[in-house]
């Protein structure tokens, strides 16, 4: 495995980028030489084998999403290609203070 990736579980079907990559860069996972078709940014994901459409994205072990297209070996996953399978995240306003509640 490439040193700029982490492949958190066996069973992931991604790797996480550990230094921010180019578009054009080369990156090698599991054995296999890819080329980068865009930058991405560290801590970003990389599918480790291709994705089809529809198919759970696993990541920690774990599914955090589904492709919402066919996604190649190598390319970059987030928000344009994958949905999440968690609640909708919540997003504070400008200058809006988030107080957890106590139990």
């Amino acid at each position: 495995m490439d040193r700029r990736l982490v492949l958190l579980a066996p069973e992931d079907n991604c790797v996480v980028v550990a230094r921010a990559l180019s578009a054009g860069e080369r990156v090698e996972i599991d054995g296999v030489d890819m080329v980068v078709g865009s930058t991405v940014a560290i801590g970003h994901k990389l599918a480790r084998r291709a994705i089809a459409e529809g198919e759970q994205v696993i990541k920690y072990g774990a599914i955090i999403g589904h492709a919402t297209a066919a996604i190649a070996a190598g390319t970059h996953i987030h928000t344009h290609n994958l949905d999440s399978d968690y609640i909708q995240t919540f997003t504070l306003a400008p200058g809006q203070l988030f107080v957890a509640a106590r139990a």
